[in-house]
């Protein structure tokens, strides 16, 4: 039976699953991937479901045994480096994960931190806070009433001294490559250093917050960060055909300008947190401008599981659709796409290590068209969907030379630059080029 989302409930997907689907990610050109947090979690059945998602833990120690045994992960890693893929892990130091609400805290059953004064004074963050009160956001607790998100103190040296040594553990024992971090903004900065340090490996926060000033200062302590400043842009952008792309031109050049290294930030349109951008949009042509923009904008490119199957669900848990009642099938039209442009991306890399350090340039913007160069990619893009009008637009300003040879990757089609190295191109029913 498909997996209904609506209940929150475990519904299948272990690291030997993932093993036998190797292939299918590979094949669309990916070097690595991302899974969900591998800790013990609370067991119980709540009014939100069940802790499928692996942000309630109560034993950092242990693993969940939903998705294997410690084994099946070690095969996992095994699995991936014999491909030369990488294994990145979803960890979490902010908090812990508790059936109820918080003044009824068992801190008992939480291992290693098992006395309550491991624990923050229970106090919930408000929406203010986010706002006026980073010491709130820090201290006070996620969660609500139903499950509350007993919040760790890890100012303590105790704690970050045991941090450490878990996450040191944890990327030694199972060969990981790389781990996303959640909830970075709810854990103090000077916690970050040591942490980056003793886990010796990439590191990706999520600071889920689009101000460009509050976010890349994270990047002081941590090697990348979820790009939300560049998400909010993006999804905005082309969600609506109304939309100018200066939103998005201005995004990228104030993250250029502003962020420590934006070569590291992750660039994505869809998660887990935030519903997916065909619910949002149901344009195909719209979606494969997004997924274009994904992977050749700059960046670290993560496209969500699902994404190229044409998932539509909207917030959370519609968003978290189970990827094997799709039948992963190989043909969908997103699944060719991303393929094709994943190619173009690895074979610049390969051609050009430095592609993958050079910074990303706006090279043309109109009220509905962005244009980008990266390495010797130029890529264009349109928000009017499939409802768009035939265009002739003029790129200038590339790195190209006048009378240069050009092929259009994803059509084939081949132009030629004029004397001066600009290209003409047409746009047509609002398809990226």
């Amino acid at each position: 039976m498909p997996c209904d989302v609506a209940k929150r409930q475990y519904c299948g997907g272990t690291w030997q699953g993932i093993i036998s689907r190797l292939d299918y990610i590979q094949n669309m050109g990916f070097t690595a991937i991302w899974i969900s947090p591998i800790t013990a979690q609370l067991n119980e059945t709540t009014a939100l479901g069940e802790a499928y998602h692996g942000y309630w833990q109560q034993n950092i120690f242990a693993l969940n045994s939903h998705f294997g045994a410690i084994g099946d992960l070690q095969a996992l890693a095994t699995a991936l480096h014999a491909r030369n893929m990488s294994l990145m892990v979803d960890v979490v130091v902010n908090h812990f994960g508790w059936a109820g609400n918080g003044g009824t805290l068992d801190s008992s059953k939480m291992y290693p931190f098992g006395d309550r004064t491991y624990y923050h004074p229970y106090c919930e963050i408000t929406n203010q806070d986010y706002r006026s009160d980073q010491t709130a956001v820090e201290q006070c607790w996620l969660g609500d009433d139903i499950v509350s998100l007993p919040d760790i103190d890890t100012t303590a040296a105790s704690v970050r001294q045991t941090y450490d040594q878990w996450i040191r553990s944890l990327v030694s024992v199972f060969g990981v490559d790389g781990l996303r971090i959640d909830t970075v903004r709810h854990v103090e900065k000077s916690f970050w250093s040591d942490f980056n340090a003793a886990a010796g490996v990439y590191t990706l926060g999520e600071v889920f917050d689009g101000d460009i000033t509050y976010t890349c200062p994270y990047q002081e302590q941590l090697h990348g960060l979820l790009n939300y400043p560049l998400y909010y842009s993006l999804t905005k952008t082309f969600e609506d055909a109304s939309s100018k792309t200066t939103l998005l031109a201005a995004a990228i050049t104030t993250i250029q300008a502003s962020c420590r290294d934006p070569t590291l930030l992750a660039t994505f349109s869809e998660n887990h947190d935030n519903p997916r951008f065909l619910s949002q949009r149901n344009d195909l042509n719209a979606q494969m401008n997004v997924i274009v923009f994904t992977i050749l904008a700059g960046g670290i490119p993560i496209i969500y599981q699902g994404q190229e199957q044409g998932f539509s669900g909207g917030n959370d848990p519609a968003n978290r659709e189970a990827l094997w009642d799709s039948g992963y099938s190989t043909k969908t039209p997103l699944y060719m796409l991303i393929a094709s442009v994943n190619q173009i991306r690895n074979h610049e890399v390969f051609a050009s290590p430095e592609y993958l350090t050079d910074s990303t340039s706006v090279i043309y913007t109109d009220d509905h068209h962005i244009a980008l160069q990266k390495g010797n990619i130029v890529s264009l893009y349109s928000n009017e969907g499939s409802n768009g009008t035939s265009s002739n637009i003029t790129l200038e300003n590339t790195r190209f030379q006048g009378n240069q040879p050009i092929v259009e990757i994803l059509t084939c089609r081949n132009s030629t630059t004029d004397s001066n190295g600009n290209l003409r191109v047409t746009v047509q029913e609002g398809l990226p080029q």
